[in-house]
């Protein structure tokens, strides 16, 4: 349990070392606008998956993920000077998928939102099966079997 903890915390201490140095050291006219959004390192110290999104469309994202790949030794290095750990661990870019995601989930929404309408048109317009109040009521009842006796 406490390695699992220590790789939480490198994570996030990766996390921030990684956002840093992409604003402060790397200048590659390739990077986009690019934030860090998760940092994954494995139970042994030896590999940190870092997660970004970048703002823009595909060519943005395709020129700054090559960008993070010729700036992943400065990384690195910057990783382990900060950290302060025996071994530095690899590190792995991935693009993130929350853009895509959120966007499909928005999607899904506006669908829903419009069924909806569509239910609460068509109910405006309904009317009951039966009687308006099918159920019983209590002085209804009692008068009803005054008469029967």
């Amino acid at each position: 349990m406490t390695g699992t903890a220590r790789a939480r915390k490198l994570a996030d201490r990766i996390r921030e070392v990684v956002a840093e140095a992409l604003e402060k050291r790397v200048k590659d006219p390739r990077l986009g606008f690019v934030t860090v959004t998760d940092a994954r390192v494995t139970n042994d110290l030896q590999h940190a998956t870092v997660f970004y999104t970048v703002l823009g469309d595909s060519h943005d994202r395709a020129s700054s993920a090559a960008a993070l790949e010729s700036a992943k030794g400065v990384l690195r290095s910057e990783v382990g000077r900060r950290t302060g750990i025996r071994l530095t661990p690899t590190l792995e870019f991935i693009a993130d998928a929350v853009p895509e995601t959120a966007a499909h989930i928005n999607d899904l929404l506006r669908t829903a939102a419009a069924r909806d309408a569509d239910v609460a048109a068509q109910a405006a317009g309904a009317s009951y099966a039966g009687d308006s109040d099918p159920y019983r009521h209590p002085a209804v009842d009692e008068d009803e079997d005054e008469g029967e006796g």
